[in-house]
């Protein structure tokens, strides 16, 4: 049965990225081992612990599509019109861009978001990359997990990502823990 995911590297602080939406502190996990991970583009190519590469090739064999926000779309400047996960895009946005990639859906809000990617995604899982798609989905009842890859890093301040929730508390499972070299995944699904 396909899930709706929301999946971000985050530091131990609770930061997604610093305040000029900088990640690399957060994704070095991502080239600092000696297995190489390809991506659907050329130009992402991961090495990673090996530890990390297992659980990156079983997550990326069980998404479908993403869904993403436009502020993350415009600063990926839309991936350079695929992204590294090969797979459909939603992007919620109250416009279309004029150069708007072939394969991406622009859409007006967080439940026709997940309409259109569930139906893009067929039996496999919907993976939001995006802080406040990702709470919307929450507050709405729409996300069944949270996957966290937990970089032993302190930003001190950022973009945090669950910041503005309007329904809290939200009660989490038990963690699936994997531990790599420089990160700590861990996987919650969203207790209802």
């Amino acid at each position: 049965m396909s899930k709706v995911i929301a999946n971000m590297s985050m530091s131990l602080d609770g930061f997604i990225a610093d305040r000029g939406d900088g990640i690399d502190l957060l994704f070095g996990w991502m080239g600092n081992g000696d297995v190489e991970v390809p991506t659907a583009v050329e130009w992402a190519t991961f090495r990673m612990s090996p530890a990390s590469a297992e659980y990156m090739r079983e997550a990326m064999s069980r998404v479908g599509a993403l869904i993403a926000g436009r502020h993350l779309y415009d600063i990926t400047h839309g991936w350079g019109g695929r992204h590294p996960m090969g797979v459909p895009v939603v992007v919620v946005s109250h416009s279309t861009p004029d150069d708007a990639p072939a394969g991406f859906a622009f859409v007006p809000g967080i439940e026709e978001a997940v309409r259109v990617a569930a139906e893009r995604a067929g039996d496999k899982d919907v993976v939001i990359a995006s802080a406040k798609i990702a709470q919307q989905a929450l507050d709405a009842g729409l996300l069944d997990a949270i996957h966290v890859d937990q970089v032993p890093v302190l930003l001190g301040e950022g973009v945090r990502w669950f910041e503005n929730l309007t329904k809290a508390p939200v009660r989490l499972s038990n963690p699936t823990v994997v531990e790599g070299n420089g990160v700590t995944h861990l996987a919650y699904d969203v207790v209802r």
